[in-house]
C-alpha cells in the first residue's frame, strides 16, 4: 500500500513533495500520514486557528502599546495567502468577515455621541464639516496629482483618512474632560465625518461604473432618502414596541437588534448602495433605544469583539500581500502621502476651528489628538475598495501602516494636550469620588422586578467604574424551617439576578441578611456595604400598610439617611423618551439637593433623553442656574407650577407610554416636605407612562453635596 503524497508548500511557488516508503517514515512517524494539506480547507482546522489568533494577537501587540485590532491584521497577513499560505479565502471567513464588516459599521453608530451632537450641533457641524473637507480635498488633489490615481481611487482614499475615531477617547474620560466645549464638538462631529465619508462611499461605487452623471446623484441621494427615511422612522417605534412587550429570555433582544441589522443592510443593498451605509444608519437608529451600560449593549459588544469584527480583521489581514513592499517604494510612497496629508489637514482643521470657536491651545490639541486617530472603520471602506476593484494590495497595505502610526500617535498627543487642559481649567468638578456610585438594590422575589431594578443600577452606574452593584435579601426566620435552609432557598433565587449582572459584566455581589424586621435588615446591609445610593421598587397593587409605600419602603426612609430612588417602571428603562422632573419649592435648601441633580443628569445622559423640570411654587430660573451648577451637560427645560393640584392633571396631558417621571421628594418633615407628596406615588401610577422614580435626598451631609458642585 502506498501512501498519498501530500504537497507542502515551503515559499512562493515551489514545495516540497514527500513520499514516504513502507514501512519507513509511516512507521517512525505513524502520525504523518493525518497532517492536513495546506492551505487548511477543512472547517474546524480553520476555526481553530481564526479564534486562536483572535486570543493571542491582541494580547501580544498590546504589551507593544499598540491597539489589539492590529494583532488580529498582522496574524492574517502572515497566515494569509499571500504569505505563509496557511489559510486560504475560506468561504466561511469570507461570509463572516463580510458579516463582521456590516457589523462594525453598526456599532459605530450606535455608540455615537448623539447627545453631545444634540447640545451644540453647530460646534459639532463646523468640526465636522472642516475636519472632514481639509483632509479630502487635499487627499484627491494629491491622489490624482501626486499618486497617479483616477478620481474615483483618489476620491475613496481621501474619504478613509478624513474621517477618525476616538481612539483616545478612554484618556479624555479618564482626565474628565468629556464635558469640555472642544471635546464635545469633535464627539458630535464624528456623526458627519463618517455620514459623508459613507455617502462619498457611495457615490463612488456608482461613477466608478458609469460616471458622475446627473441621473447617478439623483439616484443616489434619493436612495439615501430612502433609506435614511424609513430606517430612521421604522426601527425606533418598532424597536419600543418589542422591548416594551418582550416577555421571553433576554437573548431574544439580541436576536431582535440582529435582525434590525442585517434587514437594513439588506435595503442598502436593494437601493444600490453600500451595506455598510444602511448598517450605520441602523446602529444611529437604534442609539437611543440602547444605553451604555446595559445588558444588550454589552451583549452586542461582546459578540461583536468577541467574533464578528475579529472576522473582519482577519479578512482585511489575509488581503495584506507584504511582497509588495519589497516590490518597490509604491506602498510606502501611499503610506506616506496619507499620513502626510491626514496629520497636515487635520491639525490645519483643528486650528481653523479652534480659532472660529475661540478654543485655546491646549483645546487645539485635543481636537487634533482625537481626530488623526484611526481604527476599523478607515480598514472598512478601504475593503470595499478594494473588492470594487478601485485600490490595489499597497493602498490595503499602506492603510494598515496608517493603522499602526495613529495608533501609537492619537494618545501620545491627547494625554500631553489633555494635560495641559486639566491643568489650565478654571472650572473643575468638586470632587469625583462618587461618579461610580456603589449602589444597593433590595431585592424582592418578583423576577420582572429584579431585572428593572439591575438595569436601573447599570444605567446609572459609571461606564470605566469598578464599583459592584450589592443585591440584598433580607431572610426572616419563620416557624418550620432553620434560618440556614431559608438563607440556602434565597441563595437559589438569586441565580437570576447574578446572570443579568454576568451579562451586563458589571460586578455584582449578592448580600445575604438574617433579621426579623426586613427594614432593619436593609438598614444594617447598607451601612456593611458602605452604599453611596440605595435602588427600592415599589408594586402599587399592593395594600397601603403606610403612608406613602406601605410598610418596608416607609420604614427604611425613616431609618436611613441615603439618597434613596424608590421606583415603579412599566417600561423597559432603556426605552425611555423624555424625562419630567417635579421640584417642590424649597426642596434647593436641602442638604443633598447636588447630589440629587448629578443622579438625575447622569439618568437622562446615560438614557439619550431630554429633560423638562416642572417647579411647584418655585422660581424656574432660580433652578435653572442652580442645575446648571453641577456637572454634566444635558438638554433640560424649566416651567413654573403654580400648585400641587396642577401638577398631575398637567402630565396627564403630555406625558406618553415611554416617558419616565421623577419626582424629588425630602423626608415627611424635613425642608420642602408637603402633604401632597405622601399621596403623589398613588397618583403618578395611574399616569400613562406608569413609570415614575421617586428621588428622596441624601441627609445630614452638606460637605458630602459640595463635590457634586463645579468648583470656581
Amino acid at each position: 500500500m502506498s501512501p498519498v503524497a501530500r504537497r507542502i508548500p515551503v515559499s512562493g511557488e515551489h514545495a516540497l513533495a514527500i513520499e514516504p516508503s513502507i514501512g519507513g517514515l509511516d512507521a517512525a512517524f505513524p502520525t504523518i500520514g493525518f497532517l492536513p494539506e495546506l492551505p487548511l480547507d477543512e472547517h474546524a482546522f480553520v476555526f481553530a486557528i481564526a479564534v486562536t489568533a483572535f486570543l493571542v494577537a491582541p494580547l501580544a501587540i498590546k504589551r507593544l502599546g499598540l491597539p489589539g485590532i492590529i494583532g488580529v491584521v498582522l496574524v492574517g497577513a502572515v497566515i494569509g495567502p499571500n504569505a505563509l499560505g496557511i489559510v486560504e479565502e475560506h468561504e466561511a471567513i469570507v461570509l463572516l468577515g463580510n458579516a463582521g464588516l456590516v457589523y462594525l459599521l453598526f456599532t459605530v453608530g450606535l455608540e455615537l455621541d448623539l447627545r453631545g451632537f444634540a447640545r451644540a450641533p453647530e460646534n459639532a457641524a463646523l468640526f465636522g464639516v472642516v475636519s472632514f473637507g481639509l483632509p479630502f480635498a487635499a487627499g484627491v488633489v494629491g491622489g490624482v496629482t501626486l499618486l497617479g490615481f483616477d478620481a474615483w481611487a483618489a476620491a475613496l482614499l481621501a474619504a478613509v483618512f478624513a474621517s477618525h475615531t476616538l481612539l483616545a477617547y478612554p484618556i479624555v474620560n479618564r482626565m474628565g474632560i468629556t464635558q469640555n466645549r472642544a471635546v464635545t464638538a469633535v464627539f458630535g462631529g464624528i456623526l458627519f465625518t463618517d455620514t459623508l465619508a459613507l455617502i462619498v462611499l457611495a457615490l463612488v461605487l456608482g461613477g466608478a461604473d458609469g460616471g458622475l452623471t446627473p441621473a447617478l446623484i439623483v439616484q443616489v441621494l434619493g436612495s439615501l432618502l430612502v433609506l435614511f427615511g424609513a430606517i430612521w422612522l421604522i426601527v425606533p417605534r418598532v424597536a419600543r414596541w418589542f422591548f416594551q412587550t418582550l416577555s421571553e429570555e433576554s437573548y431574544f433582544e439580541f436576536l431582535f437588534v440582529l435582525s434590525i441589522l442585517f434587514l437594513a443592510a439588506s435595503l442598502a443593498e436593494l437601493l444600490d448602495i453600500a451595506d455598510i451605509l444602511g448598517a450605520f444608519v441602523a446602529g444611529l437608529a437604534l442609539n437611543r433605544v440602547i444605553p451604555r451600560g446595559g445588558t444588550l449593549m454589552n451583549r452586542i459588544e461582546f459578540v461583536g469583539n468577541a467574533l464578528f469584527i475579529p472576522f473582519f480583521l482577519l479578512y482585511v489581514g489575509m488581503q495584506v500581500d507584504p511582497s509588495v513592499i519589497l516590490d518597490g517604494p509604491r506602498t510606502l510612497q501611499v503610506t506616506a502621502f496619507i499620513l502626510g496629508t491626514m496629520v497636515g489637514m487635520k491639525y490645519a482643521a483643528a486650528w481653523i476651528v479652534s480659532a472660529v470657536q475661540g478654543y485655546d491651545a491646549q483645546e487645539r490639541g485635543v481636537i487634533f489628538g482625537l481626530s488623526v486617530g484611526q481604527a476599523a472603520a478607515a480598514l472598512a471602506i478601504t475593503l470595499v475598495g478594494f473588492e470594487a476593484g478601485l485600490f490595489g494590495s499597497h493602498v490595503v497595505n499602506a492603510v494598515v501602516l496608517m493603522l499602526l502610526v495613529t495608533a501609537v500617535l492619537s494618545p501620545w498627543v491627547t494625554e500631553r494636550a489633555g494635560a495641559r487642559l486639566v491643568a489650565s481649567e478654571e472650572v473643575e468638578p468638586g470632587g469625583g469620588e462618587a461618579t461610580d456610585p456603589r449602589i444597593l438594590v433590595p431585592l424582592s422575589t418578583d423576577a420582572d422586578r429584579q431585572r428593572s431594578l439591575l438595569e436601573l443600577a447599570f444605567v446609572l452606574k459609571d461606564d470605566w467604574g469598578d464599583e459592584p452593584v450589592h443585591l440584598l435579601t433580607v431572610v426572616q426566620p419563620k416557624s418550620g424551617g432553620t434560618a440556614d435552609e431559608r438563607v440556602a432557598e434565597v441563595a437559589s433565587g438569586l441565580e437570576e439576578a447574578a446572570e443579568i449582572g454576568d451579562a451586563a459584566e458589571v460586578a455584582v455581589l449578592p448580600e445575604t441578611r438574617v433579621n426579623h424586621n426586613v427594614a432593619s435588615g436593609i438598614v444594617r446591609g447598607s451601612l456593611e456595604v458602605q452604599a453611596d445610593l440605595m435602588l427600592m421598587g415599589w408594586d402599587a397593587n399592593r395594600s397601603f400598610r403606610a403612608r406613602m409605600f406601605g410598610g418596608i419602603i416607609d420604614q427604611v426612609l425613616d431609618r436611613t439617611k441615603l439618597p434613596i430612588l424608590v421606583s415603579r417602571l412599566g417600561h423597559p428603562i432603556n426605552t425611555t423618551t423624555h424625562i419630567y422632573v417635579i421640584l417642590p419649592g424649597g426642596i434647593d435648601h436641602h442638604e443633598g439637593f447636588y447630589e440629587t441633580v448629578h443622579v438625575i443628569k447622569r439618568l437622562a445622559s446615560r438614557l439619550g433623553v431630554g429633560i423638562t423640570c416642572l417647579v411647584v411654587a418655585g422660581n424656574a430660573r432660580q433652578y435653572e442656574r442652580l442645575f446648571g451648577l453641577v456637572e454634566m451637560e444635558v438638554d433640560a427645560e424649566f416651567e413654573e407650577v403654580p400648585s400641587w393640584n396642577s401638577v398631575v392633571p398637567d402630565l396627564e396631558d403630555r406625558t406618553e407610554s415611554d416617558d419616565l417621571v421623577v419626582a424629588v421628594s425630602p423626608r415627611e418633615g424635613r425642608v420642602g416636605w408637603t402633604e401632597a407628596l405622601a399621596q403623589l406615588p398613588a397618583r403618578l401610577a395611574r399616569l400613562p407612562p406608569q413609570s415614575f422614580i421617586m428621588v428622596y435626598p441624601r441627609e445630614g451631609e452638606p460637605e458630602y453635596d459640595a463635590q457634586f458642585l463645579k468648583i470656581e
